[in-house]
């Protein structure tokens, strides 16, 4: 029998970070080979795509798709974390802005913008990720890194918190948002709450909770390759061909063609994300064993 290979599409529970949701996973429903695509932080919730198997090779062009966030933001504190977790840094009243003011506060973050990450997170800087630094008491220049928000939208108003919906570019920082806008504002701002709506194909509304998965058939909840990454270009190979791209072997390709594609079989196994290298198709990743 083939190892499982696919996506779960999990409601990653409160306060339990990305990495504790694949341990339990592994421990629990005895997958071997178990990772995630996508980081969220603890005191998040919603979509957190894990792959499974073979998956986990293609974790990387999963975690690049667009997002989808509900976003609770708190006026007047600002924390050294930008979200509930971290130590207040300032308070101010908040008391006297009105929706309108925060409406057109929003205007600047949308479509590109450059955003800098906030100094609790996993970005590397000279070796050392900035939360290390940050915990032993240093802070250092981020460079910005250009984003893209698609859509911000305020939905709820209840001050002195208001909540946004977010549709944005991967690497975009929710934190690192709910702090400009509070800047921009005068007065300050922290990320209360969030909660992912969606990771490219994966919605909230179909994941699974941990305990649906840890007690039911998991290997029913699995979503193929074909549909975890339906906007990917794809092609249908031959037996012969499938059997060439597992040994490692280039087949041919029509003229024009470019980028990375993924090859299934006629009967839609995925076989490997081929890399076109001009009139021909190299396997860049295999994912059928000989």
């Amino acid at each position: 029998m083939a190892d499982p290979l696919g996506f779960l599409n999990v409601d990653k529970p409160l306060h339990l970070t990305s990495h504790d949701v694949v341990a339990r996973l592994r421990r629990q429903l005895g997958i071997k080979k178990i990772g995630h695509a996508g980081t969220l932080d603890p005191l998040a919730t919603g979509v957190l795509v894990i792959c499974v198997g073979g998956a986990t090779r293609l974790s990387d062009e999963v975690m690049h798709a667009t997002k989808g966030y509900l976003a609770q933001v708190r006026l007047g504190v600002t924390t050294e974390t930008y979200d509930a977790e971290g130590a207040v840094t300032a308070e101010q009243d908040a008391s006297h802005l009105q929706r309108e003011q925060v409406e057109a506060a929003l205007t600047g973050f949308r479509g590109t913008i450059q955003q800098v990450p906030p100094m609790y997170s996993a970005i590397k800087q000279g070796g050392r990720k900035l939360y290390e630094l940050a915990r032993a008491g240093e802070t250092v220049e981020r460079a910005a890194r250009t984003v893209t928000i698609e859509a911000l939208t305020l939905s709820a108003w209840t001050p002195p918190t208001f909540t946004l919906e977010v549709v944005c570019s991967a690497g975009t920082y929710i934190r690192s948002l709910a702090y400009d806008v509070g800047r921009v504002l005068g007065v300050g701002a922290y990320l209360s709450g969030l909660v992912r709506t969606a990771s490219g194909h994966f919605r909230l509304d179909n994941a699974r909770s941990m305990e649906q998965l840890l007690e039911g058939d998991w290997q029913a909840s699995l979503i193929a390759p074909q549909t975890a990454l339906a906007g990917w270009p794809s092609l249908v190979v031959s037996a012969a061909d499938a059997a060439h791209l597992v040994q490692g072997r280039a087949i041919a390709a029509p003229e024009g063609a470019e980028g990375r594609v993924l090859a299934y079989t006629e009967d839609g196994h995925l076989v490997a994300l081929v890399q076109a290298d001009g009139s021909l198709w190299r396997p860049h990743k295999v994912f059928l064993s000989g």
